[in-house]
């Protein structure tokens, strides 16, 4: 009786499991899909041929990797129509201790193709290894479009050193009176047509906001393994096509390359409202939609980030300096995605070979069909990343990787280390009012 009990109850953990993969394969806004993405790029015609970038010998550097050009996992948006009138730009680049990535990637900002004004901004956040030097021997190098690099000094209590540099950023670009800011990490190479592609797309979809997320690097053994999850469970978490409905509440954008409107940001107070978030692009995207603004967020087909994590220590300090700020420091919350993990995820095989060790047919064909659903809903990603598509039979360890990843930064946030990057740790970090 008790070991019929006992299987019994596995049996139900399974059905559990499969019920809530349905549901997350038809409601859970098809996060699943990955065709929002900006409208594809069209051939230039005779009309913007002056808009082509110009190669020359030596600015290989400044190309799009072979990984960032488009494919065909899923049918993309109609090309909108380009402005008739360009609006001004300045991109605003925080950047502290970038020496290594700085030379992959601000080349191509400098190398932008855009019809209008736009101007970089790099702010050096304190960096010990010349990043500010550098960049400004990169200007001198590749030309193109005007770089000024300033420093804002160390950020007082209360402000995240990103933040205080996208501060000093934006308030150097405000002095420009530009209509958009685009937002972009130092690590983030773009194509020539990048922001002209962002700007067409705000203007004639009305955002407010329009951010993409950049594709990671997937080159080593576990690069391939964990980054594509890493998107996945973030579209899980935020499903694309809600963030663009002006009645939901869904919002979040990819802090590596966000275009936005200026007086978006004014009257969101972007970056004060958020000064404290760990997590700075979810929160600039809430106070963003808050605050009535209209915002987009989607992959991105030619924006590529180039930082190398050729470690699992290196990609397990990306994700745990912030998994549990996610969760908004709460233990509650933190034992309910323990769980919710472990029986989305962890359940489906187990309940597979336990079912087939043990002759239950009912647990075995439970956890076989829903780790059946989990695994398709995977593969698109991995084209997206053009992986081997047997890798999504790995996603179930993968989680339970994340779910260590998670629980470690826990552990962190209880010892005072909180959220440590380059060389910065802030001890017990609050989630404020403004990120809700």
């Amino acid at each position: 009786m008790g070991q019929t009990a006992h299987v019994s109850a596995i049996a139900w953990t399974a059905a559990a499991s499969l019920a809530a993969w349905l549901w997350l394969l038809l409601c859970q806004g098809f996060f699943w899909r990955t065709d929002v993405r900006l409208p594809p790029r069209a051939q230039p015609n005779d009309t913007d041929v002056s808009l082509r970038p110009r190669v020359q010998p030596g600015d290989a550097d400044v190309s799009p990797s072979p990984r960032a050009q488009p494919d065909n996992t899923d049918a993309p948006l109609p090309r909108p129509p380009q402005p008739h009138k360009w609006p001004s730009v300045c991109v605003v680049v925080p950047a502290r201790d970038e020496a290594e990535v700085l030379p992959m990637s601000l080349p191509s900002l400098l190398a932008q193709s855009y019809p209008g004004h736009a101007e970089i901004f790099l702010i050096d956040d304190g960096s010990s290894d010349g990043t500010g030097e550098l960049a400004c021997e990169l200007a001198r190098r590749h030309g193109g479009l005007s770089l000024t690099v300033d420093s804002p000094g160390e950020p007082p209590p209360g402000w995240t050193g990103k933040l205080w540099a996208v501060r000093h950023g934006i308030a150097l670009a405000r002095a420009r009176g530009p209509e958009y800011l685009l937002l972009t990490d130092a690590d983030i190479a773009h194509a020539p047509d990048s922001l002209r592609e962002l700007v067409a797309a705000a203007r004639t979809g009305g955002f407010d906001l329009v951010s993409q997320m950049a594709r990671l690097r997937v080159e080593s053994l576990w690069e391939r393994l964990v980054v594509p999850a890493f998107v996945y469970f973030f579209a899980q978490l935020y499903p694309f096509r809600r963030i663009s409905g002006k009645g939901t509440r869904t919002a979040a954008a990819a802090g590596g390359c966000v275009l936005l409107r200026a007086d978006a940001a004014e009257r969101a107070r972007i970056p004060d409202a958020i000064r404290h978030a760990v997590i700075d692009d979810v929160a600039l995207a809430r106070a963003v939609k808050r605050g009535g603004g209209h915002i987009w967020l989607g992959l991105a087909e030619r924006v590529d980030s180039v930082r190398p994590y050729p470690r699992l220590a290196d990609l397990w300090r990306m994700v745990s300096r912030s998994a549990y700020a996610q969760l908004r420091h709460n233990p509650l919350v933190l034992a309910g995605t323990v769980a919710g993990l472990a029986l989305v995820y962890l359940v489906p095989p187990a309940a597979l070979v336990v079912g087939l060790a043990g002759g239950d047919t009912a647990t075995a064909v439970a956890g076989g069909l829903a780790w059946l659903v989990m695994t398709g809903t995977y593969v698109p990603m991995l084209r997206y990343y053009r992986q081997p598509l047997w890798l999504a039979l790995l996603l179930p360890f993968t989680a339970f990787l994340y779910l260590l990843m998670t629980v470690d930064s826990a552990v962190q946030h209880y010892r005072g280390r909180g959220a440590a990057w380059k060389g910065r740790t802030y001890a017990r970090p609050d989630t404020v009012a403004d990120e809700g």
